[in-house]
């Protein structure tokens, strides 16, 4: 498959996402309750008897290990995703057993595929330590990921109203009415480097890769995303071909109400992105280049405070759910967009169900390890004049306190 068609094939899979995203919100309702649960309810106890049992099967672990440690989520959040997956696994029955033909429950098929998704640990691997071959572990993995797309959609949608976003932002760094944080990272795989088709794969770091575009709240959590795209791509052509761009050019995104900047200016909803983004109407990046002014220098400080929170998702997401971290074996690469986008999923029930897991270790911000920043020298004028008056009056601001 060439280059053209690899790319169509991308944007297939971006059309899925996005409409994925869109339809998010029709199914908040079915999944209210199941997220109120409390701690005494009968499904709380539920994770905790099985793994009394489940742990004794687990081969090769001479220590025994906490429910946590292994599957990186509490026993609750364990819990409301088997509620969710559920029906799919007992509405579409598969003969799955373990190496000495016990049949695997639903919880034990949740505990595989989680554990496949956030160890990384290859499909041998992960058979043994279960105790079931590894064409078990594919199959039970990717009917968790179909499961997940359908039933996990509305813990990843655009909020219907920002209030809380802006206002959370703008205590972060002063900066008004920013609605989202986007940055993109690199999924690496390894793939063959005679194949002419793979070389659309290959990015400016001599890497194969995918990309991962993300739009994030003040909580790291993320509102809309998109994966797919050859890592060749850079940010600015995989943000103009995404359907995040193209609902806000249509007005259907970043159009709530506008503040007052001055007599002349006023600022309409808009994201932050590094310089690797071109500068939008809608989108402000940082300012390129030296000497900056003083006014510049702390717009820039502010821009970068309000970024974090992009860019330390991205670097939980992969810390958390490894199976995209580091260098992926020869994926499939029309499959890898969905176990990508329930990556993000899974990361987002972990912040809705308050689960505080693993939330004791340190992060770094480098998502992208080893990736130099690139910049992107497309700016629209009109923004340009916008950042400077926004870049004024912060420092004026700044200077009066």
């Amino acid at each position: 498959m060439g280059p053209i068609k690899t790319i169509k094939k991308k944007k297939r899979a971006e059309k899925k996402v996005d409409r994925n995203v869109l339809l998010a919100a029709a199914a908040a309702a079915s999944a209210s309750s199941a997220l109120n649960n409390d701690d005494d309810s009968p499904s709380s106890h539920s994770s905790l008897d099985w793994w009394d049992g489940f742990s004794r099967r687990l081969s090769g672990s001479s220590d025994p290990k906490t429910f946590e440690s292994v599957f990186k989520i509490s026993k609750k959040t364990f819990d409301y995703i088997c509620s969710l997956v559920k029906d799919d696994f007992t509405a579409k029955p598969a003969n799955f057993s373990d190496s000495n033909g016990k049949p695997l429950s639903l919880n034990d098929r949740v505990a595989v595929a989680l554990r496949r998704l956030g160890s990384g640990e290859s499909l041998s691997v992960i058979g043994e330590t279960f105790g079931m071959n590894q064409s078990t572990v594919s199959q039970i993995t990717w009917r968790f990921v179909e499961s997940m797309e359908e039933r996990a959609l509305h813990h990843l949608s655009w909020p219907s109203k920002l209030d809380d976003v802006k206002s959370k932002f703008e205590k972060i760094s002063g900066l008004p009415n920013c609605c989202g944080a986007i940055d993109i990272t690199h999924i690496v795989m390894n793939l063959p480097a005679v194949e002419p088709s793979n070389k659309v794969w290959l990015d400016g770091e001599k890497n194969f890769s995918m990309i991962l575009q993300a739009v994030v709240d003040p909580d790291m959590r993320f509102l809309d995303v998109i994966a797919g795209w050859p890592g060749s791509l850079s940010d600015d052509v995989v943000l103009k071909n995404s359907g995040f761009y193209k609902l806000v050019e249509k007005g259907k995104r970043l159009n709530g109400e506008k503040f007052l900047l001055s007599e002349r200016a006023e600022l309409r909803e808009y994201i932050v992105g590094d310089s690797g983004f071109p500068l939008l109407p809608w989108l402000l990046t940082p300012y390129q280049g030296k000497p900056l002014s003083l006014p510049q220098t702390e717009f820039n400080k502010r821009h970068s405070e309000t970024r974090k929170a992009a860019e330390m998702a991205l670097s939980k997401l992969k810390d958390r759910w490894r199976i995209i971290h580091g260098v992926m074996w020869m994926p499939d690469r029309n499959r890898l967009p969905r176990i990508i986008f329930v990556c993000c999923l899974l990361h987002n029930i972990l912040i809705d169900m308050g689960d505080q897991t693993l939330d004791n270790q340190t992060l770094s911000h480098q998502h992208d390890i080893h990736y130099r920043q690139r910049s992107c020298k497309l700016a629209d004028e009109a923004s340009s004049v916008l950042r400077d008056e926004l870049s004024d009056q912060m420092w004026g601001k700044n200077s009066s306190v």
